[in-house]
């Protein structure tokens, strides 16, 4: 993966992040399977944040369905992000007690479709932990429930990964924070394609009604609160995890956890069309944020895709906990993801009440 000077796309590399101290000098590109899906693009007045940290799509929704084919959606670019920094005040968003505030764990059990899945023919899966990455062969909710995302930054066409969740409006689809927002731009177009393959979207393609991230992400991109959501419109009278179904969900759930993640790493070796996956055990970042961190070889591409604690290979279904955020360049194949606590959950909250 190669870097590119501020402001320049960087479509198979990372360029620089911000911390919730404001912009750092980037410690190198990100090669981790999490990396940050983001051009880093000039910044213009129209791109200001709303005052509360979500934003609301102009775009009708049949006319996003037209603009998305499968030949845009196979061109998207996988989007990076650099990583947080060190540096003179950089503890300020990094590893300072507190940065991240954490309450009474929670958990939100998953919801299982109402209609049919398409036909599936699962290979064998080891279920044998760890999986550093691959493609999952499985079956489950977890192949309906997780898609890719789709937007438009500063002109530009790109690519995120996201999952349905259970929610109150069943309309709720979380990602990265960056994935939805970055550098006081919010990105447009934005769609949400659950069980992509190869261009194809088995379920349709939800249009985002409103997309929102953490006030923490929003204000000055600190890396501990890279999460995002999107509210997706209803498609034809139906809504989205009606159709699909919705994961689960677990806040301060703590440390060190036998996870999975899974998502669309679209920059080499991988190329979008299929959902890969890794699991482990996690640690947490012992460098600069108070993320988790997962042996992973995904890609750009696979950020805003999800983990899961109390994942069932059998059903594919489990407990939303973290989504792919970014990786250090001298730590390889090894991706980290932001700690859900009681910002995370007051996001969730702020969706789907939506």
């Amino acid at each position: 993966m190669r870097r590119t000077a501020r402001g320049t796309t960087a479509v198979d590399g990372i360029s620089k992040a911000r911390t919730g101290a404001g912009s750092r000098a980037a410690l190198g590109t990100l090669t981790a399977a999490g990396t940050l899906l983001a051009l880093l693009l000039p910044t213009g007045p129209a791109g200001a944040a709303t005052p509360h940290g979500s934003h609301r799509s102009p775009a009708p929704r049949a006319a996003l369905d037209a603009f998305w084919t499968a030949d845009r959606m196979r061109a998207a670019a996988p989007l990076d992000l650099g990583a947080p920094a060190k540096g003179p005040g950089a503890s300020a968003a990094g590893r300072t007690a507190g940065a991240v505030p954490h309450g009474a764990p929670l958990k939100v059990p998953p919801t299982l479709p109402q209609a049919p899945r398409l036909p599936h023919v699962p290979a064998a899966l080891s279920g044998v932990l760890p999986q550093a990455g691959g493609p999952w062969t499985g079956q489950g909710a977890v192949t309906t429930t997780t898609g890719r995302v789709f937007f438009t930054y500063q002109g530009r066409n790109a690519s995120c990964s996201g999952d349905a969740v259970t929610s109150a409006n069943k309309s709720t689809v979380l990602t990265a924070g960056h994935c939805v927002k970055l550098q006081g731009a919010w990105h447009t177009n934005w769609v949400f394609v659950p069980g992509y393959h190869d261009g194809q979207a088995p379920y349709g393609k939800w249009a985002a009604a409103s997309t929102l991230s953490t006030p923490q992400w929003t204000a000055s991109e600190d890396i501990n609160y890279d999460v995002g959501a999107a509210v997706v419109a209803p498609l034809d009278g139906r809504k989205l995890t009606d159709v699909v179904g919705g994961q689960g969900l677990s806040f301060n759930s703590g440390y060190n956890k036998a996870m999975y993640a899974f998502g669309y790493p679209a920059a080499a070796p991988y190329d979008g069309t299929k959902l890969i996956y890794c699991s482990g055990t996690t640690l947490k970042d012992p460098l600069f944020s108070h993320d988790h961190g997962l042996s992973c070889n995904m890609t750009g591409g696979s950020s805003g895709g999800p983990w899961f604690t109390s994942f069932d290979e059998k059903t594919g279904t489990g407990l939303q906990s973290s989504v792919n955020s970014f990786g250090y360049q001298f730590l390889p194949n090894t991706m980290f993801g932001p700690y859900f606590g009681d910002d995370a959950k007051a996001l969730y909250d702020k969706a789907q009440a939506s």
